[in-house]
Parts: structure tokens; sequence; C-alpha cells
């Protein structure tokens, strides 16, 4: 039998395997393990087959004169995707290791789940294996590529985030790098992929007054300090009223906490006057829902309704670190959403940048309402195309819940696009529908050239789309609705439960496809 006792703080620790008649046992201190290593293995294909270690596991199988694979047959059955076995005193370099199960050698792309099932099995697997290290607080980790050095680091070190900036007891900062000397290219590439979306995951779960429209602007600049052809604007609400975005001000007039319009340039393309991309991105620091207040049940979560701003920053500011021959723009209208004595009514009517007018019945479908001036604004750019991203309406968490972004867009293959780059990343998108029929439900109203919401309480992430649709005139335009993916409880196995960042890795896989394209007059 295999015999592994538990591991004590401190002392020595006697780790022992039987294999037939024969016992080993080996004492070490627990003071000196310092360094993990995560090592995987493939499902068995056939009944009678032995389950194969990838290439890193197999050589590491062989320094340990086969050992490994002996304590895998006594230590139970074999190891499913994701699941984890740890062994101690093998390697005098690597105290604990753990072998992690990959699933099936080979899997690709999974047409039903439209996912590519080897890189879900990787950055699963690797997590829960560093996670396991972590848990022993060893400050360092060694991790086997798997067959994909850059799903591996994603999964390390997304699977290692977790928001505790303001405990006094923090887990143990665990440094994670490649074992071996494989694709080192990408691995880092997975590591910026995976530092972009824990970056939003940290501006979405900062509490409302830790982050401000002031804080979250800086928080970005901050974030861009160290890369090249990059340009950073934070506006005031001299300059938004310049820019007669009443829609916007119409929001933040509620709040005693400034509104702030914040531009992010990245200028990477060779051509500098290239049309950029431009990603428009919900700003709101804190929706209470105004005076169409929201119950208090779960309020606390709308420090995330911000979601957009931060995954878009989030993909700009990766773009920048990865130097993508693209050029890029983001746009997010940033304010707080509060009942105040100044704050809209219902009934009132505003006016957008583009003059259009809009009558507000809910005070609590206020994104769209930034959202619309910021679109207008982003036509100035001469842009390629334009993608906002914003957490919208709770009739998209309904819809598709945590399983995928919905992506309502005019143009198909901006839509193909984005579908083929989340099936690499694994953070899905849905295509919904922008019918006309959605169109005449905001359009149909008493007091201004446009209402809030729909006329019906049918299909309300529809409608908010068709709203929003309203204030475009480009032809290569999506709107992405992340209601639904904004937190996680335990759907998505290499993020802990809280505020996710999805979909920044897609965003950036986006903007590496599009950048890769010929270029087309």
């Amino acid at each position: 039998m295999f015999f592994l006792p538990p591991l004590p703080a401190v002392g020595r620790v006697v780790v022992g395997w039987q294999v037939g008649k024969r016992y080993w046992t080996r004492s070490f201190s627990a003071a000196k393990m310092t360094k993990g290593l995560v090592l995987g293995i493939y499902s068995k294909g056939k009944e009678d087959e032995v389950p194969p270690f990838t290439s890193t596991a197999e050589n590491f199988n062989k320094s340990v004169s086969g050992k490994l694979r002996e304590l895998l047959n006594i230590s139970g059955p074999p190891l499913k995707v994701g699941k984890t076995r740890m062994f101690h005193g093998l390697h005098q370099d690597f105290p604990s290791v753990v072998v992690v199960g990959l699933g099936t050698q080979g899997a690709s792309v999974d047409q039903l789940e439209n996912w590519h099932e080897g890189k879900e099995n990787i950055r699963a697997a690797v997590a829960a294996g560093c996670r396991q290290v972590q848990e022993l607080e060893i400050s360092s980790v060694e991790v086997d590529p798997c067959g994909d050095a850059q799903a591996a680091a994603e999964g390390a070190f997304l699977g290692l985030y977790e928001y505790d900036d303001l405990k006094r007891k923090k887990k143990v900062q665990v440094s994670a790098q490649l074992h071996g000397s494989g694709d080192q290219e990408a691995w880092q590439r997975g590591y910026l992929l995976a530092s972009g979306q824990n970056l939003a995951r940290q501006l979405m779960e900062t509490p409302a007054n830790e982050m401000t429209p002031t804080i979250f602007a800086q928080a970005i600049e901050r974030s861009l300090e160290d890369c090249s052809n990059t340009e950073v604007y934070i506006r005031n609400k001299s300059w938004i009223e310049e820019q007669q975005m009443g829609s916007f001000l119409s929001v933040a007039k509620g709040s005693d906490e400034p509104p702030v319009f914040l531009e992010i340039h990245y200028k990477g393309n060779p051509n500098a006057s290239a049309p950029p991309v431009v990603f428009v991105g919900k700003g709101i620091t804190f929706d209470s829902g105004g005076i169409s207040i929201k119950a208090a049940a779960n309020m606390d979560l709308m420090r995330a309704d911000m979601g957009g701003a931060a995954t878009i920053c989030s993909a700009i500011v990766t773009a920048a670190k990865l130097n993508l021959p693209i050029n890029a723009v983001g746009l997010t209208p940033l304010c707080e959403n509060m009942p105040s004595g100044k704050a809209n009514k219902p009934g009132d009517v505003v006016r957008a940048k583009n003059g259009k007018t809009i009558q507000v019945d809910n005070t609590d479908a206020e994104g769209r309402l930034v959202l619309a001036d910021a679109l207008c604004y982003a036509h100035t750019f001469n842009p390629k195309l334009i993608l906002n991203a914003a957490t919208l309406t709770g009739a998209m968490d309904v819809a598709l819940g945590s399983g995928a972004t919905g992506v309502f867009t005019n143009d198909t293959q901006l839509w193909d696009r984005l579908f083929k780059a989340s099936i690499q990343t694994g953070d899905r998108v849905w295509r919904m529908p922008l019918f006309e029929h959605y169109t005449r439900q905001v359009v149909d109203c008493q007091l201004a050239d446009v209402n809030n919401i729909g006329k019906y309480r049918s299909a309300g992430a529809c409608t908010a789309a068709a709203f929003l649709r309203e204030f475009v005139t480009h032809p290569s335009w999506a709107h992405l609705d992340i209601a639904g993916v904004m937190t996680n409880k335990d759907e998505v196995p290499y993020l802990r439960k809280g505020m996710t960042g999805r979909p920044t890795r897609t965003l950036v896989e986006f903007l590496l496809h599009f950048s890769q394209e010929p270029a087309t007059e």
C-alpha cells in the first residue's frame, strides 16, 4: 500500500512507499521543501494499457529509476482530468512532486464544446497541481509544458491568482517557471496572457471605495508605464462636457465621485497612421441602480460593473506587452451610478453626443447610456472596427450563464474571428441576434428618439444591443455582453471563486490573429 503521512508545518517528515515486500523511507526537513514540480500523465487509451507520461514526466521517472511509475501504480486508480497526486522525497531537487491528469493524449478541438479540449485540460490540470504546491506553502514550482507551454503557463498563473490585497494574512506567493529548456517563448506568452486576465480580475474584485473612476484610470496608466508606443489620456468632467456627452454625464451626476473618460492608445503597427481597432468598455465602478435602485442582496458584486472597461484595457495592456503589430485605442467612460437629488429620474430625457434623445425609463439601465456617447466618439478615430464589452444585462446571465460571452454584431467576418479566438483560449463566445424586431422595441418611444429599455420585458439582452446599435454607423461592430461571465463559482476549474476577468484572453487572441492578417484597403 501507499503510505503518505500528513505534512507538519515544521520539523522532519518521514515519507515512505511500499512495493511488494520492499519498503523505502526517506527523512527530510519540511523547512527545505522550497520547490515543487508538476508533471503530467495522460489517460490510458485501452483498458489494458499503461497511462502514458508526458515526455517530461517520462524523463523524470527515468531519473528516479522508475519509482514515480511504481508509486502511481500502487497509490490509486488512474488520474482523471484535473485530478492530482502528490509524492514527497523522490528527488533531492524537488522534495514535492505533483502528478496531474491531462485526459486523452492528442485531444484537439471539440466541435460540440467549441474549445480546444487539449488546451483546456492542460490549464485545468496545471492549475490544480500548482495550487496543491501552494497549499504546502512551497514558494517555487517548476511546470511540465505538457505539450503546450502556453496553455501550461496560463493554467499556472491563472490558477495561482487570488485577490487578497486587503487581507493581513496572505497566501504564499508561488513563483512558477517552465521545467526544462522547452518552449520559453510560448511560456512567456502564456504568462503575459494570464497576467492580463489577472489584471482585469484585480480591477474588478477591488472594492468600489478603493477603485473609483480616478483610481481605475491611474491603475491602467501605471500598467502601461513600461510599454513603448503607448499614450494615456485621463479626461476630466470639463472635457466630457465639451464633447457634449450628455448621456454619460446624466449617469455620472448622481454621484459625488467625479467622472473620468479614459483613453489609451497603442501604436504597434509600423504604419502609425493605419486605422486602429477601437475597444470600448463600460466603466461603472459601482452600480447601485440609481433611483431605480437594486435589491440589497448581492449588490456588493456591482463593484465589478466596470468589467467591460477592465477587460478591454487589460487586453490592450497585454497587446502592448506582447508588442503586437497593431494599432489599438481603448475608450472607457468611468463613473458611479448612485441615487441622489441630482441623479437621473425615470422619465427624464437626455441628449447623446450624436444628437439623439434618450428617454430614461429605468436608471438601472445606465451602462448603455455611458456606452452610447463612447461609441459615438469611437467613430472619430477612423477605426478598422469597433468592439465594446460590458456587464450589460442580467438577461444575458439568464440566457447563457457563465458558459459563454454573448456577441451581437453586424459583421459576420468579425464574428468568425472572435469565435476562432475563443476556441483557442477556452473562454467561449456565442452569437446572439440583432434583429430589427428588437430595434422596434426601443425606438417606439413616447418622449424621445429612443428608450433605454425595451417596450416588453422579454429579450432584455437583445433590446440592450439594439439600443447600442442606434449609436453605431460603422459596418464592423461587435457588442460583447459579459454579464454572465463576470464571476466564477466553480465552473472554470483554473479560476478561483470571484471575479473572472473574462474574456480578456479571447480579446488578446483576437488582436493577435487580426494583426497577422494581410492588410486590405
